[in-house]
């Protein structure tokens, strides 16, 4: 057993069966369970497991499982309410790198997906332990066991010998692998959101008698709302409440309610959870506010406990509009309109706002989850349910945190290609925070964290609660545009300009119409009017004009989608309502988006229903729609790429690369900024290109190394270093241009004088050829994980902060994106007649930092500034790198939070 085998903390994660249990390492105290697990057996399973039915295995099993730590040998155990339920073990064969397993899982709990969660955490510690491939062996008539094997995921051999099989398991981290882990974990986890969205039946715990009380207006919707299962109140002081029966505990109600809505003081809410999980309740939506640290983890760790799912505390509660439950648990004013968007937030006061501007919009709720404080339920649980329930369209959040970013990345990813997924990104004002700490730091603020994860996962990220109602409004009704190509076709001239201004400024564009078109549009338009782009239809348009105008638009090929924007005007044939109907009337749907605005509206957004079964979107003001037409744009253009892939590197020594972590984190186990030569040798491991260096403690050393450095025109650099030195340029702590040895020890004397009591060497390189300087650098952020910067170089890149960022590990596209989302991309390019630099150079130099900072969890940031580009290579004339003693987190491995 490695050091850390029985320090690991217990986790709880889901069954197949949506049912919670927990996964932790196997204490001596486990020992009398353990033997009970196996001789509780059948003998045929006994059989199976031990290739004989002897019931000694039984106490031997246990004995070896429990005895005391040793290296190599690592044991996990599933458990579900202080019962032991399965055991997973490895132990270190003769090849160090090979693990032995076995697996047993108690009698009558087969098919729960029992073993496989322990095998996916026993894997996860192995790749931790540095374990690379698992061995097993079966009796070959043990179908059930080589299924669990064979469906893990991971590459499996067998080798048959008689009537005994060997199983071989590579433990390598791929697609496969995390594809399968995902399938396994969503089917499990819209398995245990079923009570709370689909109850059989609901107790509503702390409704009084007192109007206006949280939980009588819990109780009151759902009893208005119609709710079409069993309701109860738990309430000792009444027999019925709003003709609800009520009795005087949970565990006096008359059946085990599925889901309970706790809406009792902070104060009882630790018994009260307690109670309901000793009766068997399998979901709590919490509503109580004003939990203390104590009340807090009490509340959590029952839910943990007895295995139910957790929505809040400090909520609003849920809803569910499908008419085969009409769950309204919530206190919201007004009830939620049945449609097809589905909603989670964490504010009360955002649902509130979401839930009536969707209702009045027409776009209606299929089912709402208030997130509160989200101890347990998340927006990724949500995205599963909402990814297979049947009616939900458009998923719409609003998270003020991420338990876990990178697995809410994966699942967003897929879900998102089947329907639009949006939020608001909230707290954006964290940009005004920066750290000193380096360049990359500085350059990181978490709001563009957040925006790497969401430009990513393809999610439509807003401003405002009124952007991101409009933005639904476009994607629910119309069809995601090809490109960017705007048709303005308008009966007002002024509005048209106004409208091709806020194209613009949303980045779309108004293309020249070819001649053809223009002929065919002049030929239906009134006389007078303009075919320019914007189209000046003129006052006098007709509804029978417009309509044919914008068909013809949107078959054309020339344009993605037409912006039609109008005025009321004086004239009796042509007022706005008019030629509003002549969009809702076609004959079918048109071939690109197509858009409304009409500028005497009252709302900022409606949505007009076709004569078909669609509808237009149509709003206020022409920046609404064009801001909603760019981020239809945006995901289209994301859904017509393929999702990218994380290339094969050569010239990796990961295994070298912890052992130089490691051996530095010992003599500085604090942490902090690597010395110059064990950054140089940390970035050898991965091949990243650094210009030609040498280091230097004393002035003759110095000169030494200049003349063994200097290049063809005889000149080099001369930079100090010390501990904890970040900005040499503004403290003068680098010399460049240095000729002869004169210079370079006058030079090091300067520094000797200036930098007396800190300077502990420097480092001597030639002087670079011309290049195009840039930035490129990771930091490692606690929640999101390691984020990687690509922009402009030199002395200003945090003045004028000309970087983009992707989180890691990063795809061919993430690479691509980074490199030409700088505004001083053209640089790269060849602007100005230069030539590209070696593009795939840069490439490279980015995958390889992304999987350096995906390797190491020490990794706290690396800064890499300036990064030479030329069109020969590219090479990093100063790099950075501080490490802290951080241990590795499995962000994929299933797991509550």
């Amino acid at each position: 057993m490695t050091h850390d085998a029985r320090s690991r903390p217990p986790v709880h994660a889901l069954l197949a069966d949506g049912t919670t249990t927990c996964i932790r390492a196997v204490r001596p105290d486990d020992h009398s369970q353990l033997r009970g697990l196996y001789e509780e057996m059948s003998p045929e399973n006994l059989r199976l497991r031990f290739f004989t039915a002897s019931r000694r295995s039984a106490a031997q099993a246990a004995d070896r499982a429990c005895a005391a730590a040793r290296p190599g040998y690592r044991a996990l155990l599933a458990e579900t309410k202080d019962q032991i339920i399965g055991l997973a073990e490895y132990e270190r064969a003769g090849e160090p790198e090979t693990a032995e397993i076995s697996l047993a899982v108690a009698e009558g709990l087969h098919h729960r997906g029992v073993g496989t969660l322990l095998l996916e955490h026993l894997v996860s510690a192995a790749r931790a332990d540095g374990i690379t491939a698992f061995t097993a062996d079966a009796l070959a008539e043990n179908h059930e066991v080589l299924r669990v094997f064979a469906g893990l995921g991971l590459r499996t051999a067998r080798c048959f010998d008689g009537p005994e099989v060997r199983c071989t398991i590579q433990l390598e981290e791929d697609e496969t692998y995390l594809t399968a882990v995902e399938e396994r974990g969503s089917a499990a986890d819209v398995a245990s959101l079923q009570p709370l969205l689909r109850p059989g039946s609901i107790a509503v715990v702390g409704a009084g008698r007192k109007a206006g009380s949280v939980g009588r207006a819990v109780l009151r919707n759902l009893r208005t709302g119609g709710f079409t299962r069993q309701l109860f109140t738990v309430n000792p002081s009444v027999s019925s409440l709003m003709s609800v029966p009520a009795y005087p505990s949970v565990g006096a109600l008359p059946r085990v309610p599925d889901l309970a809505v706790l809406a009792v003081p902070a104060s009882a809410l630790p018994a009260t959870a307690e109670e309901c999980g000793k009766a068997g309740v399998r979901a709590l939506v919490v509503v109580t506010a004003g939990l203390d640290a104590v009340q807090a983890t009490a509340l959590l760790a029952t839910c943990r406990t007895y295995g139910m799912r957790l929505v809040g505390p400090n909520c609003l509660g849920v809803s569910n509009t499908d008419k085969e439950v009409a769950l309204d648990a919530t206190f919201a004013a007004r009830r939620p309109r049945p449609g097809t968007a589905g909603v989670a937030v964490q504010s009360g006061g955002v649902g509130i706002a979401l839930l009536d501007g969707l209702s009045r919009l027409g776009l209606g709720i299929s089912t709402f989850v208030s997130l509160g404080d989200k101890y347990d339920v998340s927006g990724n649980d949500l995205l599963q349910w909402w990814e297979c329930d049947g009616v939900t369209d458009l998923a719409l959040l609003h998270l003020e945190s991420f338990g876990n970013p990178r697995a809410f990345s994966r699942t967003a990813r897929r879900v998102t290609r089947r329907i639009p997924v949006l939020t608001v990104d909230a707290g954006r004002t964290d940009a005004g925070r920066r750290a000193a700490a380096s360049h990359t730091a500085a350059a990181a603020p978490r709001t563009m964290t957040r925006q790497a994860l969401f430009t990513q996962a393809g999610i439509t990220a807003t401003r405002t609660i009124a952007e991101l109602i409009q933005t639904a409004a476009l994607l629910h009704s119309q069809p995601a545009p090809d490109g960017n190509r705007v048709a303005i076709i308008t009966n007002a001239g002024g509005a048209g300009v106004l409208a091709a201004d806020a194209c613009a400024e949303a980045e779309l564009t108004l293309p020249l119409l070819p001649a053809d078109l223009t002929a065919d549009l002049l030929a239906v338009l009134p006389e007078g009017a303009s075919t320019t782009n914007p189209i000046d239809a003129t006052a006098a348009v007709s509804e029978d004009q417009l309509r044919k105008c914008v068909d013809r638009l949107t078959l054309s090929g020339s344009v993605d989608a037409v912006l039609v924007v109008l005025v009321p005007t004086a004239v009796a044939t042509a007022t706005g309502a008019d030629l509003a109907r002549a969009l809702t009337q076609a004959p079918g749907r048109h071939a690109g988006a197509v858009v409304a605005v009409r500028l005497d509206q009252e709302l900022p957004v409606r949505l007009l229903p076709t004569t078909t079964t669609g509808s237009i979107p149509s709003y206020a003001d022409p920046q609404s729609a064009a801001r909603s037409l760019a981020h239809a744009v945006r995901r289209a253009r994301w859904l017509s790429r393929p999702p990218g892939s994380v290339p094969d590197l050569a010239r990796i020594e990961t295994a070298q690369a912890h052992a130089v972590a490691d051996a530095w984190l010992a003599g500085h186990p604090e942490g902090g900024w690597l010395d110059p030569r064990t950054c140089a040798e940390l970035l050898a491991c991965y091949g990243i290109p650094q210009l030609r260096w040498a280091w230097a403690e004393t002035e003759d050393e110095a000169v030494i190394a200049a003349e063994r450095l200097r290049g063809p025109d005889g000149r080099v650099v001369l930079k100090a270093h010390w501990p904890g030195l970040l900005h040499k340029s503004e403290q003068g702590a680098i010399h460049l241009d240095l000729q002869g040895d004169a210079q370079v020890r006058a030079a090091f004397r300067d520094f000797e004088t200036r930098f007396a009591g800190l300077l502990s060497g420097v480092v001597v390189q030639p002087l670079a050829e011309r290049g195009t300087e840039m930035f490129a650098g990771v930091v490692q952020d606690e929640v999101f994980g390691p984020l990687v910067l690509f922009g402009l170089g030199g002395s200003a890149t945090e003045l004028l902060a000309d970087h983009s960022a992707r989180l890691a590990p990063l795809t061919d596209f993430d690479v691509h994106d980074l490199i030409t989302s700088p505004r001083c991309a053209p640089l790269l390019f060849g602007h100005g007649g230069g030539g590209p630099v070696d593009l795939e150079g840069l490439e490279q130099l980015l995958h390889r930092l992304s999987r350096m900072a995906g390797d190491l969890p020490q990794l706290a940031e690396a800064d890499f500034n300036p990064v030479l580009a030329r069109p020969g290579g590219v090479t990093a004339l100063d790099a950075r790198v501080r490490l802290l003693p951080r241990t590795a987190h499995d962000p994929y491995l299933r797991r509550l939070r």
